[in-house]
Order: structure tokens, then C-alpha cells, then sequence
């Protein structure tokens, strides 16, 4: 079936049940194959791209402005775009912002990824919610020269998300030393020159503005691969230990990430702390069980209840896993659930400093409600060490 087929249409999204999106290709020529999905934030496609946890995936934005204030250095959250594309309603524009060296579709050339404009993303977007997240396969040609048949088959061999260890694909190769702090007007980017905390983060896809907003809090941030032993952790001598976001299944993740929370938790008391796959991965070493969402949340405008405040923040999400709040055990506390759909988002041990968020606080893009999680963190390293 065919949803819109434009005059001369340079590119072409595969769904594995066969329906068709044409649309106008820009960024980079080729085809990728992957998970889609949809994410409703009104500003931060750049820092979305580069998102880490986007690994294996292209997104659907539902906003139509995107590539209209360019692209920048400072906006990335990882060298490189991490998701396998983008699909938009309207074609990029020419950018118009003082921040602006270089504009979307370029950038997207150079870091080889596809995108695909003049595609309704209200029908895709709705088709996602009501079936899942499906497998696609994206194509760009310049010419038009498609084999539909092949693309279909691609997305139908696309192996999915469920059962892939892709935070070991996106970790970092060796362990190194963050200390720049948040972006502030005017000066920009600071560094941190007085830590009070020594803190170990373990890295399944960790964004720059996670560590950023560590730093900040008056941390001395040490990353290690998503592969470190509890042997690795304790060598720094850390006053806690940082569980950060990543991509892919965490059931995958935890055959190594669970023995070693599990292993620094009962052999030290430690502040914990843990986004996103990192609150996942904590919840499986308590003795949670996660399971895989049918589309996931994805957005800066999610509304999370604080259950032990009452308190209702706006948040930032990305993730396709959820915490089985059923299975959390005994001396485990649910502190934080998603008013979209009552899903988990947030736990905490009853009688220790650990505890974790499904959601992201450093807000990269989206809004500032919830940045106390890193001084809660701060300060509870603090109350520690007196």
C-alpha cells in the first residue's frame, strides 16, 4: 500500500508489514535498516540524533520544524549521530539561529545517516501506537531507483531490539576522567574545579549532558566501560556509583551489568544512582524484571507523578524497555510512575542511598523539573562521608 507518493520521490520508508511512505531523501544515500519510532519533543533533534539510547533505531518527529535552527558542536551527545535516521513532515529549511555552523541535512551526509521529508508523521505516528514499533527499512536515492520487494524483505529480516546487547556497542573503549559542567549563558561550557564527591559512572550510552549535570552536583566523574567488574569500580575508591542510560534490551546488558551492582552493593554501602537503562539494570540486580514496551516512550513533555510528593514533573524520555513494577520485591519502593500509562519510572531502596529514574533529569532537550535527583545523589554521598 502506498501512503503518499510525492513527484519524484528520493526516498522511501519500508514497513515489515508491507506499507509504503515515499518522501524526499537528504543527509546521507544508502539503506538502513532498523526499529521506528516517534518522539513528540519540540526542540533537541541534534541532541536526539546523537542520543546513545537511540542505537538501532530511526525516529519519527512529530514536530514538524526540524533543521531550523541548524546544527552545532556543543549540541551533540556523542561524537556521532547514534540513530539510523529520521523521518520528517516538512524538508529540512536553511537555519536561522546564532548558534548555527552547519545545517541538518549536511551534517547528516558527513555522519552517514538518512533522512526522509514530505512524509505524513500524523498517520505514522498513530500507525506506531496502534501496532507497535515496527521494523523498517529506509532508502535514499537520488535517482528514485527502488526495489520495493527488497526493501520490504530487509525490514522483515531486521533482527529488532529484544534480546541485543547494544550498550556494549555504544560503551566507551577505555575509562576516562569529566569535569565540564553545563552550558550556562554566556560563558558557555564550565569545569568543575572544587569536587566534593569522587563518583565512578558506568557507561551503556552515557550523554555528555548526564556527566555535564554530575560535574555540576560537585562530582569528580570517572567513566568506565559498560563492562566493568565491581573489582574495576572499587579500585577508584568512589563515594558513588553512577548508572547511566544506554540503548538495546536490558535483560542482554545485565549478564554482565547485574553481577556487578549486585556485587558493589553488597560489599560496600555506596550512594547509587541510575538513568534510564541504568535504572533498569538496577532494578534486575534487586530482583525486578523488565519487559518490552509495544511503542515505548519517547518526548520532552512526559508527566511523571513523584508518588512520595505527589508532585507531578515534566519529563524527558527515551526508552522502548519498562521496569515490571509487579516484580519489584520486598524492600524495594516504586517512588515515580508515568501518568501516560501508570508504567514504573522511578524506585528506590527502603533502607539505602541507591535509587534511579527511568527518565532523564539532565533534560537534554526537555524541561528542568527533575535536576534535584543529581543533588539528592550529592547529597547523599555527602551525608556518607561525615
Amino acid at each position: 500500500m502506498s501512503a503518499e507518493t510525492p513527484d519524484h520521490p528520493t526516498a522511501c520508508l519500508a514497513l515489515a508489514d508491507g506499507t509504503l511512505f515515499f518522501g524526499r531523501g537528504f543527509g546521507a544515500t544508502g539503506e538502513r535498516t532498523a526499529e521506528l519510532c516517534f518522539n513528540t519533543a519540540m526542540t533537541g533533534y541534534q541532541e536526539i540524533m546523537t542520543d546513545p539510547s537511540y542505537a538501532g533505531q530511526v525516529v519519527t518527529f512529530t514536530f514538524p520544524h526540524i533543521g531550523n535552527v541548524g546544527v552545532n558542536a556543543e549540541d551533540d551527545e556523542a561524537n556521532d549521530p547514534v540513530a539510523e535516521g529520521m523521518v520528517v513532515k516538512w524538508d529540512p529549511t536553511e537555519p536561522s539561529n546564532w548558534r548555527a555552523a552547519g545545517d541538518l541535512s549536511d551534517w547528516l551526509a558527513r555522519r552517514g545517516r538518512i533522512g526522509i521529508g514530505g512524509v505524513d508523521t500524523r498517520r505514522l505516528t498513530r500507525a506506531i501506537r496502534q501496532q507497535g514499533a515496527p521494523h523498517i527499512a529506509l532508502a535514499h536515492d537520488p535517482d528514485g531507483a527502488f526495489d520495493i520487494d527488497a526493501l520490504v524483505k530487509a525490514a522483515r529480516a531486521f533482527s529488532g531490539l529484544e534480546g541485543r546487547d547494544l550498550a556494549r556497542e555504544v560503551t566507551c573503549a577505555q575509562s576516562y576522567r569529566w569535569d565540564e559542567t553545563r552550558w550556562a549563558w554566556p560563558e558557555g561550557f564550565g569545569r568543575q574545579q572544587a569536587p566534593s564527591h569522587r563518583v565512578v559512572a558506568l557507561d551503556y550510552g552515557a550523554k555528555r549532558n548526564i556527566l555535564r549535570c554530575l560535574a555540576s552536583a560537585g562530582c569528580d566523574v570517572t567513566v568506565l566501560p559498560a563492562t566493568a567488574t565491581a573489582a574495576d569500580v572499587l579500585a577508584q575508591n568512589p563515594d558513588g556509583l553512577f548508572l547511566s542510560n544506554g540503548p538495546g534490551d536490558p535483560a542482554a546488558t545485565g549478564d554482565y551489568a547485574v553481577p556487578m551492582i549486585r556485587d558493589v552493593l553488597d560489599t560496600t554501602d555506596l550512594p547509587v544512582f541510575g538513568i534510564c537503562l541504568g535504572h533498569q539494570m538496577l532494578a534486575l540486580a534487586l530482583g525486578a524484571e523488565t519487559i518490552k514496551m509495544n511503542h515505548g516512550h519517547h518526548g520532552a513533555n512526559h508527566p511523571v507523578k513523584d508518588l512520595e510528593t505527589g508532585k507531578v514533573e515534566i519529563t524527558s524520555m527515551n526508552h522502548g524497555f519498562t521496569v515490571d513494577s509487579q516484580s519489584l520485591p520486598p524492600g524495594v519502593v516504586e517512588t515515580h510512575v508515568s501518568l501516560f500509562d501508570g508504567s514504573n519510572c522511578g524506585l528506590r531502596m527502603a533502607d539505602r542511598p541507591v535509587f534511579s529514574v527511568q527518565y532523564h533529569p539532565e533534560a537534554s532537550p526537555g524541561p528542568q523539573d527533575s535536576y534535584y535527583l543529581f543533588e539528592r545523589f550529592a547529597a547523599a554521598m555527602e551525608r556518607r562521608a561525615v
